[in-house]
């Protein structure tokens, strides 16, 4: 039975008038063996987060920070192919 660690999966708007400072749009707590499965569901609140029928403006990006605060994963809108 392999260890679970805890998760925070952020998605962040767009800047706010500080500079350089996030807007924590939704926080999502997971429960994950891995890292990998935290990043998974990351990528999936991203995606729905950036639907064109979801009001407000859409996400910007989505973090993972694990149990201690660091932040292990980042993506954005400007990694997106296509």
């Amino acid at each position: 039975m392999s260890a679970r660690e805890t998760y925070h999966i952020e998605v962040l708007g767009p800047e706010s008038d500080a500079p350089h400072e996030d807007v924590v749009r939704q926080r999502v707590a997971v429960r994950t063996s891995s890292v990998e499965g935290a990043k998974e569901r990351a990528l999936g609140l991203f995606a729905r987060a950036r639907v064109p029928q979801r009001a407000g403006s859409p996400a910007e990006a989505v973090r993972v920070i694990d149990g201690a605060g660091t932040e292990v994963f980042r993506w954005s809108r400007f990694d997106e192919k296509g």
